[in-house]
């Protein structure tokens, strides 16, 4: 394909239609399916509602993209007119309530998926406000399907922290259909193709919908009403909703909601190797569409044009996290061959200066191994890779085709760097005999922008027990191995902590003792400090709401006010004069 001028892209020259221009262009009288997004339209791998686009332009549909669009009037939803099959609806590569407020509830003023940056484009429960907008527009018209995170992190009863209270799973509060969950790229091929041919639909594998029966052969959840009504059922709901999301050991789960049910079918298949490499090589422009373009930049682009995802999943299991809900516990790899092509595909890019802004994936270091018993059973039950205290012996770290995939890309001609921005778990940097060593000395040499990054979030014990990240000792053990790397290479590079204030669990003295561990262990004053939000699909949400242990069903202290949240963060952020110096509680 001819490189163009003003898209520079050798790989692709056009976008997915975003206005009835370039449909007539196409000679499209009509689009099969048109996905609405809570982003502006960015033509990268790393935005889902382009992915989905790109696939299903592969299978031979026509597919339109309209981002952002104006919530008070039509212009921008009926632009591309009626799809044939189906509307695709995303709230975005963010959840709409993350991506609007901050966790004091205080409205963010910038949105790195918007042009020009500022906040004024995503409303609030932007599933559920675009889903009305179609419905108000296009009366009797074909399916509304939810898909991206914010719905699937939302498929049951959840804890939402903007009003304080359990909602309905959001196929009850929007006007939708359909629920495709999780990264579903199995489930959306299908069910395009079922809609298409007319087939029924709703056996298709990682999907939602709403009957007036329960599926029997199903697990029961506990009802919306049980759930309102008993803290513990909702633990009882959470623990049958994470552990039933594995596509090789999961059942299907049915749930009563008021005198209607939801439910939930086991989940799609992941894509193996192969179908990896065929995604990340669809005809991507990884530039924001020209129609936003008159508006501003988009933030986002900074880094994500020239990153490389290596891989999909974390099998980590941070209870603050809902990578492992959204994207799955098993990690899915892309092959060397394909990573190293996408990174010679960047040199045909005139602003590309050879530095690859990350290499990596959920968690850097996951990349190439995962448990054997695994990939053949599934996902245990109660049984976590790995928690604050061990990692489970069944699961053993290999870095070493992860320290072979970086070397290939970093021989590549014209590839001055490339960076590992991606977190990287430390401990099993640790726990890895054989080739760890040999992967963090590679990331001190060639990988590391000036400071590695790392995410331990606490100190205490039993806030990381209830975290679920390792203990103190382990960071102090990887310090020492850095350190000791730098200092032989010459080099002054130094580790970023990611600190979480706030969580379940932690008061204001765990915070002083956190802080005191700082300045006498890491010899810093901490600045990547967090208040913890308690987001829909992970257990420490469920703590936050329940006030308890979810395994131990004990009672737990719960930070709920506001200024003694932020007065936490302000404990371990707080100004010291020397290192050397204690910090009194």
């Amino acid at each position: 394909m001819h490189q163009n001028k003003e898209y520079n892209n050798p790989i692709s020259t056009s976008f997915l239609p975003t206005t009835r221009a370039e449909m007539d262009k196409l000679g499209w009288k009509q689009c099969d399916v048109i996905l609405v997004s809570g982003d502006a339209y960015i033509d990268s791998p790393f935005i889902g509602v382009a992915v989905v686009g790109r696939m299903l332009e592969k299978l031979g549909y026509k597919v339109g993209i309209i981002g952002q669009p104006d919530i008070k009037s039509d212009k921008d939803i009926k632009r591309l007119g009626e799809p044939r099959l189906y509307w695709g609806v995303s709230g975005g590569s963010i959840d709409s309530m993350v991506s609007n407020y901050t966790a004091t509830k205080k409205f963010r003023n910038n949105d790195d998926y918007t042009p020009g940056g500022k906040n004024n484009k995503r409303p609030d429960r932007a599933v559920l406000v675009y889903t009305n907008l179609i419905r108000q527009n296009f009366k009797n018209t074909v399916p509304v399907v939810l898909g991206g995170i914010e719905a699937s992190l939302r498929r049951v009863t959840h804890y939402d922290y903007w009003t304080n209270k359990l909602r309905k799973p959001i196929l009850f509060d929007s006007k939708a259909d359909i629920l495709i969950y999780g990264m579903g790229e199995q489930a959306i091929r299908d069910l395009t193709q079922a809609l298409d041919k007319g087939y029924e639909w709703k056996d298709i594998r990682g999907i939602c919908y709403i009957a007036k029966e329960p599926q029997e052969a199903y697990h029961q959840l506990p009802s919306h009403k049980a759930c309102l009504e008993d803290k513990e059922k909702y633990i009882d709901l959470f623990d049958l909703f994470y552990d039933n999301n594995d596509p090789i050991a999961a059942r299907g789960l049915s749930q009563l909601v008021d005198t209607r049910y939801s439910i939930q079918n086991p989940p799609c298949d992941y894509l193996n190797e192969t179908e990896m490499d065929e995604v990340s090589a669809l005809p991507f422009t990884r530039e924001l569409h020209p129609y936003h373009r008159p508006e501003g930049k988009v933030k986002c682009l900074e880094t994500i044009k020239f990153s490389i995802m290596t891989h999909q999943g974390c099998w980590g299991e941070c209870n603050f996290c809902a990578i492992g809900v959204h994207q799955g516990r098993t990690i899915r790899t892309r092959s060397e061959k394909s990573i190293v092509q996408e990174a010679k595909d960047f040199r045909a890019y005139k602003d590309f200066k050879g530095i690859i802004s990350d290499l990596g994936g959920p968690t850097a270091n996951m990349y190439g191994y995962e448990c054997d018993k695994k990939l053949k059973l599934g996902t245990c039950d109660h049984q976590r890779c790995v928690d604050s205290r061990h990692l489970c012996s069944a699961m053993k770290p290999d870095h070493g085709r992860v320290v072979n995939m970086m070397r290939q890309v970093r021989e590549i001609p014209g590839i001055r760097k490339a960076f590992v921005a991606s977190g990287v778990r430390y401990d099993l940097i640790t726990e890895d005999k054989k080739h760890g060593y040999s992967y963090l000395k590679e990331m001190v040499k060639h990988h590391i922008s000036g400071q590695m990054k790392v995410a331990p979030e606490h100190t205490e014990q039993h806030v990381l027990d209830l975290m679920g990240k390792p203990g103190k000792q382990t960071l102090i053990d990887f310090k020492k191995l850095y350190d000791k790397l730098n200092k032989e290479m010459g080099k002054k590079q130094y580790m970023t902590y990611y600190l979480i204030a706030a969580h379940p669990g932690c008061t204001e003295k765990d915070m002083h003792a956190l802080k005191r561990f700082a300045t006498n262990e890491l010899k810093m004053n901490p600045e990547q400090a967090q208040v913890f939000i308690p987001t829909p699909g992970t257990y420490s949400a469920v703590m936050y709401y329940t006030e308890m242990d979810p395994v131990t069903r004990k009672k737990i202290f719960v930070e709920k006010e506001i200024q003694k949240k932020e007065k936490q963060k302000a404990i371990v952020q707080a100004e010291i004069k020397s290192f050397k110096s204690g910090f009194a509680s």
